[in-house]
């Protein structure tokens, strides 16, 4: 919103406050720089630095927005009444308690932004705010018909074709088509491919596609050509027979990485905690810290799984990270308690019989009923039988544990419900209903708040993390009918804020997110 109390302190102090903490504290880019910053951006009266801190525009004060101390300061000083968020250089005005804007101080942002990226290193072109020319002005105001996005507006909706047994294509299109972050990026236009290589190039299809469901055009529209590219680059998918949902995604984000990562355009890479994540990796080889290339689809897509190993002796344990780009839980595996002792459950449907928990919970002995169980099951230690490994710490070879966790988490989280089992005797679906919610907290299943032993799962109390910070919000749900040989695929979106649509290939209709929880 406009304010006058910043355009009238521009008068009486100029911009030079403001040049200082957005060029010092909120975009500095050097090594020093961003060294000092962390020092200094701590709350000055309880001197944490995780909740907001916004730095005082009159003096030099940090204070906590979250627990109102930049709050208390600017009202019991007489005075101050501007603050700037650290991390993004946003103004508050604490007479108007909103964020502000003014066209000098938003140039002044813009312009240490850009410095600061022309100073890291980054590549020759940025894209800052559309700021429409004056040509462009003309041409907006000829327009008569001006759409306008209201609650219940479709925009973004349009059915898919199915073009002969595609519907598992067009459940993931979906989906993709309805990733906030990924619609976001294509339009805005922000991937560029040399002009030689676009008739072939998968995301350049895609964002084409992003272009078709939010031109406003209703009919159906037929995907051929990114059904006809996925064939040429993943030939296991070509023909018109059925397929699963989860193996297109998969072969889908590694066409598109392959394709992003040969464009000449990428952009830094952040985690979900905001750490820079520049490494060239590809998406199936890691570094330390499993990290992966900054193309658009692992900085969407790709997450750090962490796998510890415990040896049994000395209890030293040996830590790997593999990057990832799904997450895919067993749901039918466990054993019978008339076949083996209760805290004997198996963690893998397919794993041998020497494979075995060390959980001991009694919940174990039954299959999982939501997604909280497949996760818990996913991440308790298992014993690895009689399969010795040699320990890095006591160089012998002695039986171990094995317990995964998360490092990293990525922007979106892909969970795959493993539903259809393969077997020599036999072929079926698992129909158990799984119960999943709106929001999902990944912060107990962290490797930097679990506790690693080999006897047990406990929380480890000294590092308690705040939910907020790895809390998921559902956006999509793909739903399988029918039998493991023939069947059919929909896609529960969210369009909007609070709307849900059923899309059955070209037919879209209005839902609840109570009948897409059921």
């Amino acid at each position: 919103m406009a304010c006058q109390h910043i355009g009238k302190f521009l008068e009486k102090c100029g911009s030079k406050s403001f040049i200082i903490i957005h060029r010092r504290i909120v975009f500095c880019a050097s090594k020093s720089g961003l060294k000092r910053k962390a020092m200094v951006t701590r709350c000055s009266t309880c001197n944490q630095s995780l909740d907001c801190i916004h730095s005082c525009v009159h003096c030099v004060y940090f204070g906590c927005y979250g627990r109102r101390h930049i709050h208390a300061h600017c009202r019991d000083t007489p005075g101050h009444y501007l603050s700037v968020d650290v991390r993004f250089g946003a103004t508050y005005c604490h007479i108007c308690a909103d964020y502000v804007y003014h066209p000098i101080v938003d140039g002044l942002t813009k312009e240490a932004y850009l410095r600061s990226w022309n100073r890291s290193g980054g590549c020759s072109d940025v894209y800052p705010d559309w700021e429409p020319t004056l040509h462009e002005k003309q041409l907006l105001n000829r327009v008569k018909k001006k759409r306008k996005i209201i609650d219940n507006c479709t925009l973004g909706l349009r059915g898919l074709i199915n073009l002969g047994q595609t519907c598992f294509m067009n459940c993931i299109l979906q989906a993709i088509a309805h990733t906030p972050v990924l619609r976001n990026y294509f339009l805005s236009d922000k991937h560029r491919c040399p002009s030689n290589v676009i008739p072939q190039c998968v995301v350049c299809e895609l964002s084409g596609l992003f272009q078709q469901f939010f031109c406003g055009d209703k009919s159906p529209f037929v995907p051929y050509k990114l059904l006809h590219l996925i064939w040429a680059n993943a030939r296991h998918l070509a023909g018109y027979e059925q397929h699963d949902a989860h193996e297109f995604l998969i072969a889908a984000l590694d066409v598109l990485h392959r394709h992003s990562r040969d464009s000449r355009l990428t952009v830094p890479a952040l985690d979900c905690n905001g750490l820079s994540r520049n490494s060239p990796s590809p998406p199936l080889q890691s570094d330390n810290n499993g990290s992966p290339c900054s193309c658009i689809i692992d900085q969407v897509f790709t997450g750090g799984l962490q796998s510890d190993i415990i040896c049994q002796i000395c209890h030293g344990v040996s830590t790997t990270v593999d990057p990832f780009w799904d997450i895919s839980l067993e749901i039918s595996g466990y054993y019978d308690n008339s076949i083996d002792p209760p805290r004997c459950s198996s963690k893998m449907s397919n794993s041998s019989s020497d494979s075995t928990s060390l959980d001991g919970s009694a919940s174990d002995d039954q299959p999982p009923t939501s997604l909280a169980d497949c996760l818990r099951r996913f991440t308790k230690p298992e014993h690895l039988g009689a399969a010795r490994i040699r320990c890095a710490t006591c160089q012998s070879y002695e039986e171990s544990t094995k317990q995964l966790s998360w490092r990293t988490l990525p922007v979106v989280a892909c969970f795959h419900l493993k539903r259809f089992e393969h077997s020599s005797k036999s072929r079926r679906k698992v129909t158990m209903p799984i119960s999943f919610p709106e929001y999902l907290d990944m912060s107990p299943y962290m490797s930097s708040r679990r506790s690693v032993t080999s006897h047990t799962n406990n929380i480890n109390d000294s590092k308690l993390l705040n939910p907020a910070e790895y809390t998921y919000e559902l956006f999509s749900v793909i739903n399988h009918t029918g039998t493991i040989e023939t069947g059919h695929y929909t896609a529960y979106v969210r369009h909007h804020r609070n709307s849900w649509y059923i899309c059955d290939d070209n037919h879209i209709s209005s839902t609840t997110l109570e009948d897409c929880l059921s």
